[in-house]
C-alpha cells in the first residue's frame, strides 16, 4: 500500500518516500527560462516616478508628509518587495508568526536604507535589483520545499535568510534615493519620514494579502494552488533578477 501522505506548512507532499519529487524542477527551469526569455524586456524593478522626483528636487529642510506618503507609495507600488513578503507570509498561520518574520524583514531594510543613504555606500542598483530579484525566487523554492525534494536537504534557516534578504531589499531602497540627490539640510528627518512611509505602505500591503489568504482554505493553499502561487513567485523573481543583470551588463 502507498505510504499515508500529509502536507506540510510549505504545500509539498511529506510521507515515507522521502526521495519522491513532486515539482518537476527540471521542466519548472526550462519553463522559467522560456517565460523569462519573453518577460524580462518588461520586468524592472519599481522606481521613483520623474513626477515625484520632481518634487523633493531642491527642497530644504524637512518635509515630513511629503516623504512619508512617497515612502509609502514607494512600498506598496513596489511588487518586488510585495512577491518577497507574500512568500514569507504565504503558509503562516498565527498573527505572532507574521509579525516576527515581517519585523525581521523591517530590521534589514530599515537598517541598509538609512545606512546607505547616510553612509553614502557607492553599490551598483542594477546588481542589488537582481539579488532582490533571486530573493523572491529563493522564498518560492524555499515555500514548494525545494531544497528538501531536489538536494535531499534541510532548508537555511529562515528567519536568518528573511533578514539577510530584508538587508538587501533596504539597500535597493537606499539606491532610489541616493539617485535622487537629496539636499543635506533635513536629510535625517526626511530620510527616517520615508522610512516610517515605507513601513506604514508595507501594513497596508500585508494587511490586504493577509485578508485575501484568510479566504483561502487550508486545503486549498496547501495544494495546486498553493503550488501555482510559489512557482509563479519563482517566475516573477526570475524575470526580475535577469531583467536587472542584463541592465548591469549594458552599461
Amino acid at each position: 500500500a502507498a505510504p499515508e501522505a500529509r502536507f506540510d506548512r510549505r504545500g509539498t507532499i511529506d510521507s515515507v518516500n522521502a526521495n519522491r519529487i513532486r515539482i518537476p524542477w527540471t521542466l519548472l527551469a526550462f519553463a522559467m527560462l522560456f517565460l523569462v526569455v519573453l518577460y524580462v524586456p518588461y520586468a524592472s524593478a519599481h522606481n521613483v516616478s520623474v513626477e515625484d522626483a520632481r518634487r523633493i528636487a531642491g527642497k530644504t529642510g524637512w518635509h515630513f508628509g511629503l516623504y512619508a506618503w512617497l515612502g509609502a507609495k514607494h512600498m506598496y507600488t513596489g511588487y518586488d518587495h510585495l512577491l518577497f513578503l507574500l512568500g514569507v507570509i504565504f503558509y503562516l498561520n498565527s498573527l505572532r508568526s507574521i509579525v516576527l518574520y515581517v519585523s525581521l524583514f523591517s530590521i534589514g531594510h530599515s537598517l541598509t536604507l538609512i545606512i546607505g543613504v547616510l553612509g553614502e555606500l557607492n553599490v551598483n542598483p542594477f546588481l542589488v535589483d537582481a539579488v532582490i530579484g533571486f530573493s523572491v525566487i529563493y522564498k518560492g523554492f524555499d515555500n514548494l520545499n525545494g531544497f528538501q525534494t531536489a538536494f535531499g536537504a534541510p532548508p537555511p534557516d529562515e528567519r536568518v535568510a528573511i533578514g539577510i534578504f530584508g538587508l538587501f531589499h533596504g539597500l535597493g531602497l537606499a539606491t532610489k534615493l541616493q539617485e535622487l540627490g537629496l539636499h543635506a539640510d533635513g536629510l535625517v528627518a526626511n530620510l527616517l519620514s520615508f522610512n516610517l512611509g515605507v513601513e506604514l505602505g508595507q501594513i497596508l500591503a500585508l494587511t490586504v494579502i493577509v485578508l485575501i489568504l484568510k479566504l483561502l482554505p487550508a486545503q486549498t493553499k496547501q495544494g495546486g494552488v498553493g503550488q501555482a502561487v510559489n512557482v509563479g513567485l519563482m517566475l516573477g523573481g526570475a524575470s526580475l533578477m535577469f531583467y536587472q543583470l542584463l541592465l548591469y551588463m549594458e552599461v
